[in-house]
């Protein structure tokens, strides 16, 4: 008999009567054929249980398997689904191309953008880009500033340009409390847009100005030419082509100091983002 067979044999053998020597010499010998084949029997029967108890597990351990991935994969195509259903959404919402608003917008920009760069080389300028990020004129007039040696270098920045204009702003407040309309924040609910803005509401206006990037305008132009006591000269496309802003009151009474200058170009269409400032440097 094999050895494979009898170890097997011994492991379905109760806890054995007699010295497992003399059951392997009995077994070695032939003795006991009887007991020898009933044990092969429970033997194979055994075998074929543990094999079919096996191959179940497996089986359904693949199933679960397989559940799991249709379930992933549905769960991943009805996530395609809902994008593809909200993507064609957002397109039929969106309103028809007008070409010829489009075309319109292209003229403006490229009209704008040939009259600005005649006025610079006029006048021996050339444009130095700033980043349109909401701090655009803040940064530029820090950029002249710098230029003029009116500013340290280290800081010419936006964030001191900020602070510059809304610490002037908030210590004139009748200076420009006309020119501003009322917040729609809470302090000014019930206010409508186009009624002057309060004291308190002008509070806000500077805190904006201060620490956030809100975009500059007129106001804040004025701001620095006073609070820097030089004159600002803004490039445009359109009528006039250069707005002036003196620190003190017009060019025509008197006061106006010519030099130094700052000068900007104010770009309507030319960027993505809407208005825009850059910093005009003189030709090298």
């Amino acid at each position: 008999m094999g050895t494979g067979k009898k170890n097997k044999i011994k492991k379905l053998l109760p806890s054995p009567r007699l010295p497992l020597t003399v059951l392997d010499d009995g077994l070695d010998d032939g003795l006991d054929d009887g007991l020898v084949d009933d044990l092969l029997a429970q033997l194979d029967a055994r075998d074929q249980q543990e094999i079919a108890q096996v191959t179940q597990e497996v089986l359904a351990n693949q199933d679960t398997q397989t559940q799991s991935t249709k379930t992933k994969k549905d769960g991943r195509n009805r996530f395609k689904e809902r994008e593809l259903r909200k993507a064609a959404s957002r397109l039929a919402e969106q309103p028809p191309v007008n070409e010829a608003a489009n075309e319109k917008i292209k003229l403006e920009t490229e009209a704008e953008e040939t009259q600005i760069r005649l006025l610079c080389d006029q006048q021996g300028l050339q444009m130095h880009e700033i980043t349109p990020d909401g701090h655009c004129l803040f940064a530029a007039v820090a950029d002249q500033l710098a230029m003029l040696s009116l500013l340290p270098a280290q800081d010419a920045t936006y964030h001191t340009t900020r602070q510059a204009a809304a610490d002037y702003i908030a210590a004139h407040p009748d200076d420009f409390l006309p020119f501003l309309v009322a917040l729609n924040d809470e302090d000014d609910a019930k206010r409508n847009s186009d009624e002057p803005m309060t004291r308190k509401g002008l509070e806000s206006y500077c805190a904006t100005i201060r620490g956030t990037g809100a975009w500059g305008g007129e106001p804040e132009i004025l701001a620095l030419a006073r609070a820097y006591n030089v004159p600002i000269h803004v490039f445009q496309g359109g009528s006039p082509p250069v707005v002036v802003h003196h620190p003190h009151g017009t060019e025509m009474d008197g006061r106006h100091v010519a030099t130094p200058v700052i000068r900007l170009s104010y770009h309507r269409y030319m960027y993505g983002l809407g208005e825009h400032y850059n910093s005009l440097r003189p030709k090298i």
